[in-house]
């Protein structure tokens, strides 16, 4: 079931004819103590029950209207506006309520913010600056601002530059590490580039030490091997070579190296070997084969006349026959064939190189 609320009194206003005459009695001595009353923390109006009456300290009400100048005055400062102007009336009676009154100084947490002293620089400044000084600090009022606008700027500019500052250092701060970090990264290539660099001259430097270890040690080896082979004559001209085309030779290329020189030069032999035939061979007119030690045979044809008989051992540089003409010829030569052991016929002039001797 609802209730009805009741209806909030009317706020009683007294006016100009209420205060004309009045009684002592009808007020009440107020007499505060700590515990009835608490610190004064912000903005705070003391209120006494009972009878619409109205009872404020002359002082309390100083400082509210202080205070509400002073909100006027910041406000003039921030937006610009002009200052409010407040006036209080002078109500008939107060003063006899102000006397009833305990001072301001008395009540616990209020005297603390009321100084007599006389010497106080600091409360004689406050009470001298103008209330549009609301807001300036210290530094602002050593810097000669005593407009709180003006004082806002001030601060407004100085952060503002602060942090352009700090923007400015950050940028010139990320530019030196990028530059450090490029530098870093060029220096890492070039060196980079110069460790590869000295590798590769290293490794050709050591290719060609090889290389050259290498044909030292074959120049050695084919010395030492030449030693022991011979060119098959003396007072030559080399005419044909193994590959040669053309229709004189029935194969239908040349199969040796022909070695043109007078009829009776001597022939000798290449190496060490036995002597595997000795006679007529047909269109190779009158031809030697000398089987060598690995099983390679070597042919000397077209000569004039044999120094040899099959199965005779021989060594190298000993004479086995002489150049001539026999066979199918156009003109006295040797016709030089080589056949490795499984008959195989290879280039006369590349087996003798590979033997040290360069005819």
């Amino acid at each position: 079931m609802a209730s009805n609320r009741p209806a909030p009194q009317a706020v009683y206003i007294p006016n100009d004819d209420d205060f004309g005459t009045y009684d002592d009695d009808s007020f009440e001595e107020w007499n505060p103590t700590e515990d009835s009353v608490r610190p004064v923390r912000g903005r705070h109006r003391v209120h006494k029950k009972g009878g619409g009456g109205l009872a404020r300290s002359s002082t309390v009400l100083g400082v509210g209207v202080i205070a509400a100048v002073g909100a006027g005055g910041i406000a003039t400062a921030q937006d610009g506006k002009p200052p409010v102007s407040i006036s209080m009336p002078d109500l008939p009676g107060m003063d006899t309520v102000a006397d009833s009154l305990p001072a301001a100084k008395s009540l616990p947490g209020v005297g603390s913010l009321i100084s007599d002293d006389a010497s106080d620089s600091t409360a004689t400044a406050a009470a001298a600056a103008p209330l549009t000084a609301a807001g300036v600090s210290t530094a602002d009022a050593e810097q000669g601002t005593t407009d709180a606008g003006e004082a806002l700027r001030a601060r407004i500019m100085r952060q503002a530059e602060n942090q352009q500052n700090q923007a400015d250092t950050a940028v010139r701060t990320a530019a030196e590490d990028a530059a450090v970090k490029k530098a870093a990264g060029e220096a890492a290539a070039q060196q980079e580039a110069a460790t590869k660099d000295a590798k590769a001259k290293a490794a050709a430097k050591k290719k060609k030490e090889e290389e050259a270890r290498k044909a030292k040690a074959e120049a050695a080896r084919l010395a030492k091997l030449a030693k022991s082979y011979a060119i098959p004559t003396s007072s030559y001209t080399l005419t044909s070579h193994f590959g040669d085309s053309g229709a004189m030779w029935s194969s239908g290329h040349h199969t040796g190296l022909d070695f043109a020189a007078p009829t009776g030069t001597p022939l000798k032999a290449v190496h060490t070997g036995t002597v595997k035939e000795a006679g007529w061979a047909g269109a190779y007119g009158y031809r030697t084969v000398l089987e060598l030690e690995d099983g390679t045979e070597v042919w000397y044809c077209h000569q004039s006349s044999l120094n040899v008989s099959a199965g005779q051992k021989v060594t190298t540089g000993e004479v086995i026959g002489r150049v001539g003409a026999t066979g199918n010829v156009t003109g006295p030569h040797l016709h030089m064939e080589v056949h490795t052991p499984d008959g195989t016929g290879i280039d006369p002039l590349g087996w003798l190189q590979g033997k040290g001797l360069n005819p």
